[in-house]
């Protein structure tokens, strides 16, 4: 099998909520979204996504996604999809970087392989366990009463597991928003506070010490990882990283320096489902818990984290997210839906959904 063209789309996906705020004032009200179909010679197609959260998340955006694409053109037309290592590797040779260019190839190759050999994507990541598996609602940057008051809201659509969004300059409002969102938890519900890089050290040693009678998760404080490590060792709770690790060696160092209790592998960062797989399987044979989701994106996106987070134990599985239930705009059907907090992989070949090419429209190039 080889790879014969791949067409480049880019769809818009509105926040249902209007906006989606997070540390430092940052602020997306409609994601930018890649879509990549990958036609091969057997008739098989498979899709793949990456959606960056805005230019100012981590150093990817939407139209540097469609850029690097462009320039892969060499190494993926007659190349085949199958490969999945070899393919990465040559990638990686062609486009030093920037991984989450690679990512939506990577993804739609897993959907390639998985309707070649009629078996959906989890069974081909290590088998799937259980039902379903439970998600996180993420909670945007607002004031303290109207974050805690989502928590109601949020729990009647099933979830238990809130991540608060802080990590703004003013210590006082952020441990005001943690403290009015913890007053609203039941037993069984469970918090992170992710402040996404947006403290100083001194910052969140603070908010550390203003919290530290309620039982929460603090994730990723600081933007350097001596400083988010320095954090860890005075904090008592458990501890989240995720943008500090973005590959196997600093996920290898986090957990010989003791740096984390819980890893955030999303799947573009990593570089595609890959990657991911290989981070995922490591944390795992490491002891260390995971979120499995991705920096954002619309139904694709939300059956490949399906499909890695369904292939992961249990006990390991830390939480995962439905990004299509975020969106307005449906881009595939047969795509996971969130019921009662939970979410489940399909069972179809691949990743096992198809694109509504009426949503898609024209691509914007075909190489």
């Amino acid at each position: 099998m080889k790879i014969t063209s791949v067409s480049v789309y880019q769809v818009d996906l509105p926040l249902k909520e209007g906006n989606y705020n997070w540390s430092g004032g940052k602020s997306v009200s409609v994601f930018d979204s890649t879509i990549v179909g990958i036609e091969t010679n057997q008739g098989i197609t498979g899709w793949g996504e990456v959606c960056p959260l805005g230019p100012f998340y981590l150093p990817a955006f939407g139209q540097g996604a469609r850029a690097g694409i462009y320039e892969l053109e060499h190494v993926l037309i007659g190349a085949s999809p199958l490969e999945l290592g070899k393919l990465n590797r040559n990638m990686d040779i062609a486009l030093k970087g920037h991984p989450y260019v690679k990512s939506a190839i990577d993804m739609a190759c897993w959907d390639i392989l998985g309707k070649k050999t009629k078996l959906p994507c989890c069974k081909l990541m290590g088998g799937r366990y259980g039902k379903d598996f439970n998600l996180y609602r993420a909670i945007s940057q607002e004031s303290p009463d109207e974050m805690a008051a989502k928590v109601s809201g949020y729990r009647k659509e099933g979830y238990r597991q809130f991540q608060l969004k802080v990590g703004c300059s003013d210590v006082d409002l952020d441990i005001e928003r943690i403290r009015a969102v913890a007053s609203e938890l039941k037993t069984g519900d469970i918090l992170v506070a992710d402040a996404n890089t947006g403290w100083l050290k001194h910052e969140a040693l603070r908010v550390c010490r203003g919290v530290k009678d309620f039982d929460i998760y603090i994730e990723q404080p600081c933007e350097s990882y001596t400083d988010c490590l320095a954090v860890r060792e005075k904090w008592d709770g458990p501890f989240v990283l995720d943008e500090n690790i973005d590959g196997l060696d600093p996920l290898i160092r986090g957990h010989v320096d003791r740096a984390m209790d819980v890893v955030n592998i999303k799947i573009s960062k990593f570089g595609g489902l890959t990657k991911a797989l290989q981070a995922r399987d490591l944390a795992v044979e490491l002891g260390l818990a995971m979120t499995i989701e991705d920096s954002w994106g619309g139904d694709i996106v939300t059956a490949a984290i399906a499909h890695l987070a369904h292939s992961t134990l249990p006990d390991h599985l830390f939480t995962s997210t439905d990004f299509n239930s975020y969106v307005t705009t449906s881009t595939a059907t047969g795509a996971p839906q969130r019921k009662k907090g939970k979410m489940a992989a399909s069972k179809q070949p691949g990743l096992g959904i198809e694109p509504k090419m009426d949503v898609l429209g024209e691509p914007l190039f075909v190489l």
